[in-house]
């Protein structure tokens, strides 16, 4: 039974921030980071993203408002939404391992936080200064095949997995799509942190409480 949960994300998904603020509030569980493209993976899957859609994207930012407000996790829709997110997913696989963690903060923070234009070079040289990651060597490096590569290669996994959508937690195989599933892929990995007495219903309980 896996003892972790795969966590398939795209900084350009509203619904990613915010399951990304809940699960960083978990710390006794391991969440393993997968990020993909969105936009390839919905080419993959032939979906038209309902951020093309005027009237599922005026309920999608009216969700994530009242989600964000519920959770307590400041939130501003970007006025820039929808942008390409390949530079900044390409920049994750590119960036040093002890570096990922303040990057990803960084970024989702800059575009689902202070509304930030992530298609500008500036601004992502900008935030590339202020976590000390050479914007030079960031630009050359996400042109790198083997980064190309790997995005493209994580994508297709998802896709194999019948993964649609971002956010998706995977655990064993089965997947749970949507930010409001993490408290159900939580009771499918719970079963290996179980304290002595304590059902899979009353652990998911405990792990939500402590993220508060």
């Amino acid at each position: 039974m896996s003892n972790h949960i795969d966590f398939y994300f795209d900084i350009i998904s509203p619904y990613a921030f915010i399951a990304y603020k809940n699960i960083t509030k978990i710390e006794n569980i391991k969440f393993i980071y997968k990020p993909i493209l969105l936009g390839g993976l919905h080419n993959l899957v032939e979906i038209t993203a309902p951020a093309f859609n005027k009237f599922k994207l005026k309920n999608m930012k009216n969700d994530c408002e009242l989600i964000s407000k519920k959770n307590k996790i400041n939130f501003n829709w970007n006025s820039k939404f929808p942008v390409n997110s390949l530079n900044i997913m390409r920049g994750y696989l590119f960036v040093e391992e002890n570096k990922k963690k303040e990057y990803l903060k960084t970024f989702f923070n800059a575009y689902w936080q202070d509304d930030i234009d992530l298609t500008s070079l500036e601004n992502i040289t900008k935030l590339l200064d202020n976590l000390n990651i050479d914007h030079k060597m960031f630009f050359e490096g996400i042109k790198k095949q083997e980064i190309k590569d790997e995005l493209k290669n994580i994508t297709n996994e998802a896709f194999k997995k019948d993964i649609f959508g971002a956010p998706t937690f995977a655990v064993n195989n089965k997947i749970f799509w949507g930010q409001d599933r993490l408290e159900y892929a939580l009771e499918a990995v719970s079963y290996t942190h179980l304290r002595a007495h304590e059902t899979p219903e009353q652990l998911v309980c405990r792990l939500l409480r402590e993220k508060k």
